[in-house]
């Protein structure tokens, strides 16, 4: 008879937290249930698969609640003979991190959501498959904050950007297949060159749970190096891809120019906020052994980045097509740069620091204020169309919007009154001076100064007399008002006490 290698086998059984699954579990279960929905319901009914989809969402986020105590909650763990585990060996832990990043997904998801609604029904888009597709992304966008194995990580990073591609797609004007084929072609490349690299990562460091290959990599025999340093770089393009940082930037444009404007709002808040997680997470726990390489190299990013995004924000004509959502979009990659910054920093910090609070308090800011901004155009697009000059008179016309985008603006551009916003780069800057890249913080400063020109030159738009006599704007559907209504008061009260999300950026997120 064989015996067992384990004195006590049923040690080795775990029960799973549902608690800690419940918000990316709640999203994919209301997924499911959108799908199976749309088959039985009647055409005229289907309006309620829209609020079926906030229900789930704002259910999710109400599933955060429970899992914000100090001790993080783990679950999905391999355990030790003696029956025993810690959190480095756990597949998924919802740590102050996760939470923070799960509460940016789910909360843009949401706030797309409420966009959509008017959306989905003006431009004629299949509702079931629409709300499916975006409960979907964001799941996994949801997912891959609490990940810590490269093998979940990567699966999070795919669930959240395959629904993203049909959700391109779905826009019938011609514009929105040329988009998505660009966004898949060069999204399916980067995925390729990631697994490729989590390949090297495994075969160096014998494991895919982010704590064991920092061990593995640090232990590694000296062959394996370069096969392990290699790998790293490789694993990290992916995540790169996702934030839009150059040179993995160039499908943003084109691709946010022909979606429905719901959906580029969606990529450019939740699909960078999944990204910029997924970077975090692999640099600063797998990869800590190399935190000096990949430190220089994500400044060099973060440099590039907020550079050649804000020049292409400059460059743009304002009386061409669409130039509105091409400046967002421009705007965003210059965005991502300033959050690269502080994950840069990580790399030099020296060891009780935490730089990566930085980088999710400016996150959350960045959601809040771009996703009114896509809402105010969304707006105006209604009656007029989306290039600049289609905002000249706003205020004229409907004061409320354009107070609203006006202060959007100021906050992206890091001015009063958009306090929140100026204290989200000065908390970037502080992590940049602190990790000794002084240089950084230049560059930074520069591209600051480089983004108030055209920030303010939409804004000016907003003021000035307009060319015909002003009309009074139609009343608003329900859902742009609750999107534009929601993201504003956020953003003024976030101006008005700050500290509610610049605290995150004072304490350890692990």
């Amino acid at each position: 008879m064989t015996s067992l290698a384990v004195a006590n086998p049923g040690s080795l059984i775990q029960s799973v937290d549902w608690v800690a699954i419940a918000p990316p579990l709640i999203a994919a279960v209301a997924a499911l249930a959108v799908l199976v929905t749309d088959l039985f319901l009647p055409e005229r009914h289907k309006q309620w698969l829209g609020r079926l989809t906030v229900a789930g969402l704002a259910l999710a986020l109400i599933a955060l609640l429970p899992l914000t105590g100090d001790s993080p909650r783990a679950t999905f763990c391999v355990r030790n003979v003696a029956g025993g585990s810690d959190n480095g060996g756990c597949s998924y832990v919802a740590d102050h991190f996760a939470l923070v990043f799960q509460l940016l997904a789910l909360g843009g998801a949401l706030i797309a959501a409420l966009l959509s609604t008017h959306t989905v029904d003006d431009e004629r888009l299949p509702r079931g498959e629409y709300w499916f597709l975006l409960l979907s992304s964001a799941t996994g966008a949801a997912l891959l904050p609490a990940s810590r194995d490269l093998a979940t990580m990567v699966i999070a990073l795919e669930v959240a950007s395959l629904p993203a591609f049909a959700l391109v797609a779905l826009r019938r004007d011609g514009r929105g297949a040329e988009a998505a084929l660009k966004f898949f072609v060069s999204s399916v490349t980067a995925t390729a060159v990631m697994l490729l690299g989590v390949g090297f990562v495994y075969a160096a460091s014998g494991s895919l749970h982010l704590g064991a290959v920092a061990q593995g990599l640090e232990h590694a025999p000296g062959q394996l190096k370069p096969l392990a340093e290699a790998g790293a770089v490789l694993t990290l393009v992916g995540f790169a891809f996702k934030v839009a940082a150059v040179p993995f930037h160039f499908w943003v444009p084109d691709t946010y120019t022909g979606a429905p404007l719901p959906v580029a709002g969606y990529l450019s808040v939740v699909g960078k906020a999944a990204g910029l997680s997924g970077l975090a997470l692999a640099t600063t726990i797998a990869f800590r052994p190399y935190a000096h390489t990949w430190g220089l190299v994500l400044a060099v990013l973060a440099a590039l980045t907020m550079t050649v995004g804000n020049v292409g924000a400059l460059r743009q004509r304002f009386d061409t097509r669409y130039s509105a959502v091409r400046l967002l979009a421009w705007s965003s990659v210059g965005q991502a740069g300033y959050l690269l910054v502080p994950l840069a920093a990580a790399g030099y910090a020296p060891t009780g620091t935490d730089p990566l609070g930085a980088t999710a308090a400016y996150a959350l800011i960045y959601g809040v204020v771009n996703l009114g901004a896509f809402g105010v155009v969304a707006a105006v697009g209604r009656r007029a169309g989306t290039s600049v000059d289609d905002f000249r008179g706003l205020f004229a016309r409907n004061r409320w919007t354009a107070l609203a985008l006006a202060f959007f603006l100021l906050c992206l551009a890091g001015l009063p009154p958009g306090v929140v916003g100026l204290f989200g780069k000065v908390v970037v800057f502080r992590a940049a001076v602190d990790a000794g890249l002084g240089w950084l913080a230049v560059v930074m400063a520069v591209n600051v100064v480089i983004a108030l020109y055209y920030y303010l030159l939409w804004t000016a738009r907003l003021f000035a007399p307009a060319e015909e006599p002003a009309e009074a704007e139609r009343r608003l559907p329900v859902g742009l008002t609750a999107t534009l209504g929601l993201t504003a008061s956020a953003a003024v009260v976030l101006s008005v006490a700050p500290q509610l999300v610049l605290q995150v950026a004072g304490g350890s997120l692990f």
